[in-house]
């Protein structure tokens, strides 16, 4: 768990609403029931005050007022100015629409609808059918009756709702910051960040560390996409130095060595880029709507990306010119060539591309190559944190998505108190890596095997007696198991052959009697006698 404090604000609008908050629970939450209480009973008042005091002006101004002799009911137009007189007088702008089929019910549809209006406004829960009919003297308002009415409805009917529906009345953002301090880690690098600022005086910068464990988003639950997930970050911080990021481009190369991946892109982009064609398209004070539009572009579409950016009030001029970036198509060099001719007059962009290029020749210090790197103008990275260089690994020709992500992010200890500490990180996606290994048919079956060895047995004496074997077995590091029913012995075969066991040791009586155990390669199908001696040192050389 985190403090949603140190959690909201860091991944942008749309990771904000994903992030799992942890409902407060004991003596606190009976304290913000009293609380909430207070504060309902509060607005009650509040509410019947403002009513009272609103609908007893409105009517006595619009029985005195020297129209209400001329309303007609086909003299809408007189019923809207003395309705809009009053509105205005008292900081309303709402016309309201009376058509009624006589004279009488035009005054009471006046008070019927304003009545409604104040109640609904402020109370939400107020219907037509809950309001009463209202009594005419000689064709005129009785205020006393209707100040009556007035009370005693709402005592009936409103009060009681607002008691009964209290939590759907308070917004959910009140009810988040009253009810929720805590959620679920959303990733790991921003806790690394709040706990490098409390550890400030104990790490020494730079301060390089790597971390396996889960994290929680509120998503829905598909292929390659979990609410549960494990991430592996590896981060440094205290140092703005590129070789960081060159280093990052070697372990994902390594990575994915060990891994037998092999067809794999490791996208990179620079925020300032991104930065500098917002300055370009005339967004530069709308950059975030913008990064956040191109991180779908994968998902979506280019012309669903330019739809978003235009319903945001993107202008068209801007929208072509993002056009060109996106369409853009390359060589890295190509890319480089085209960026920089675009932002020969754009220093935000032009510190990207000097960034760039300088880990593309530290990756040629370290006697790696360009193999496997591929530089993505349209590369954005959802999260706002990110202020440099940027990361996103794609294996190919299997359907998920990205596997690993990172960046550069100079601010994010800044918000916990110490700033000036760049940072730069990224992370494996563990499961996402597992899916696309298993589509990609890359585990080895000898991964797969738990058991080296299955002891078998006919009767409960053999059985005995291969508990003593198991234990020999154990002890000189061998994993081993034996089953543990008396049943057909072909069943226990079988039972080997699901879980991949490469030995099995069948006992018998003769086997008991002469410690000679008969050992089965499951793959080859051999067997032969030998001593438990034998055996362990056959399956350990």
């Amino acid at each position: 768990m985190e403090n949603l404090t140190t959690l909201t604000g860091k991944y942008g609008e749309e990771g904000d609403q994903l992030l799992f908050r942890i409902l407060d629970s004991g003596e606190y939450f009976e304290k913000f029931k009293k609380e909430f209480d207070d504060e309902l009973e509060l607005s009650i008042i509040n509410v019947k005050d403002f009513l009272f005091e609103n609908l007893l002006k409105f009517t006595e101004n619009f029985i005195a007022s020297p129209n209400i002799n001329s309303l007609k009911k086909d003299d809408p137009e007189t019923i809207s100015k003395v309705l809009n007189d009053y509105f205005n007088s008292n900081d309303f702008n709402s016309l309201i629409e009376v058509n009624r089929p006589d004279d009488k019910g035009l005054i009471i549809s006046f008070i019927r609808d304003y009545f409604q209006i104040i109640v609904t406004s402020l109370s939400n829960v107020y219907s037509r059918s809950n309001l009463p009919s209202y009594r005419l003297k000689d064709n005129e308002l009785d205020i006393a009756y209707l100040f009556n009415l007035t009370r005693d409805s709402f005592n009936r009917w409103v009060v009681p709702t607002l008691k009964a529906t209290s939590l759907k009345l308070v917004s959910s953002q009140y009810l988040r910051t009253k009810t929720t301090e805590k959620g679920l880690r959303y990733d790991l690098t921003v806790p690394f960040a709040r706990y490098v600022v409390m550890n400030r005086h104990e790490v020494t910068f730079p301060f390089k560390r790597y971390q396996i464990q889960p994290v929680w988003r509120a998503d829905r639950p598909q292929k390659g996409r979990y609410r549960e997930f494990y991430q592996c970050d590896a981060d440094v911080v205290g140092t703005d130095s590129l070789l960081c990021e060159t280093e990052i481009v070697l372990m994902i190369k390594e990575v994915f060595t060990r891994l037998g991946i092999k067809d794999y892109s490791i996208k990179i982009n620079h925020r300032a880029i991104l930065s500098g064609l917002a300055e370009l398209c005339g967004a530069k004070e709308n950059e975030t709507a913008l990064f956040v539009a191109i991180d779908k572009l994968d998902k979506i579409g280019e012309e669903k990306v330019i739809w978003e950016l235009r319903n945001r009030g993107f202008r068209e001029n801007g929208l072509s010119i993002l056009r060109d970036f996106l369409e853009f198509r390359g060589t890295t060099q190509q890319k480089i060539e085209f960026l920089s001719t675009k932002f020969s007059n754009t220093p935000a962009g032009q510190k990207g591309i000097t960034d760039f290029k300088e880990v593309l020749s530290l990756l040629t210090g370290y006697g790696a190559t360009e193999d496997h790197v591929e530089f993505d103008i349209a590369l954005a990275r959802g999260l706002s944190y990110y202020t440099g260089c940027i990361f996103e690994v794609k294996i190919n020709n299997v359907s998920i998505g990205s596997v690993s992500g990172g960046g550069r992010y100079d601010n994010l200890t800044g918000v916990f108190g110490l700033p000036g500490v760049s940072g730069v990180g990224f992370s494996f996606g563990v499961d996402r890596l597992y899916d696309a290994m298993e589509e990609l048919k890359l585990f080895p079956l000898e991964a797969q095997i738990s058991s080296q060895v299955l002891i078998a047995h006919f009767d409960i004496e053999s059985k005995l007696y291969g508990l003593k074997v198991l234990q020999s077995l154990r002890d000189n590091g061998i994993a081993s198991e034996i089953y543990p029913d008396s049943i057909k012995i072909q069943k226990q075969l079988d039972y080997a052959n699901k879980k991949l066991v490469p030995y099995t040791i069948v006992i018998g009586s003769e086997e008991v009697k002469s410690g000679m155990l008969a050992l089965k390669d499951m793959k080859t199908g051999e067997q032969q006698k030998k001593s438990i001696g034998e055996i362990i040192s056959l399956i350990n050389s």
